[in-house]
């Protein structure tokens, strides 16, 4: 099953990710877990940029789902253009979406993938409206 990345988003950030030569499997060719952690270096790279500070002891966002569509191979060595969009907001939640390319094949997509987060009060275990100052940076 494919999930497809929506038409309507918002690029909110983009990076560089290196492959590094331990990324890959036996099989020569990124790992497919590697894919999730590079979706999860860009998301907390944005978080930093956002100055937002990552505490279990006060709110914050975790992810409820998450997909990766693999279109093509990755191997080393090269480096990944990365790109987070935003989809969906809604009261507590939104939609994260990331798509991979090489640096060397520019417009080449390796993989898509994204996550629904919920916006939390760790210590309280429950969903909170989104913030209105994070809210403006989603719509």
């Amino acid at each position: 099953m494919r999930i497809d990345i929506p038409e309507q988003k918002k690029l909110v950030y983009e990076m560089a990710i290196p492959i590094r030569w331990g990324d890959m499997d036996a099989m020569g060719h990124v790992n497919n877990a590697v894919y999730f952690r590079y979706f999860e270096t860009i998301r907390i790279e944005w978080l930093h940029k956002l100055g937002m500070p990552l505490s279990p002891e006060g709110e914050g966002f975790v992810i409820v789902n998450a997909f990766c569509n693999f279109i093509r191979q990755i191997e080393y060595p090269g480096n990944l253009r990365a790109r987070q969009f935003i989809g969906a907001v809604g009261r507590s939640s939104f939609d994260t979406f990331v798509t991979l390319e090489r640096d060397d094949e520019p417009g080449v997509l390796f993989a898509t993938g994204g996550a629904t987060t919920v916006w939390l009060d760790f210590p309280a275990k429950k969903t909170l409206p989104l913030p209105d100052w994070l809210r403006a940076i989603l719509t």
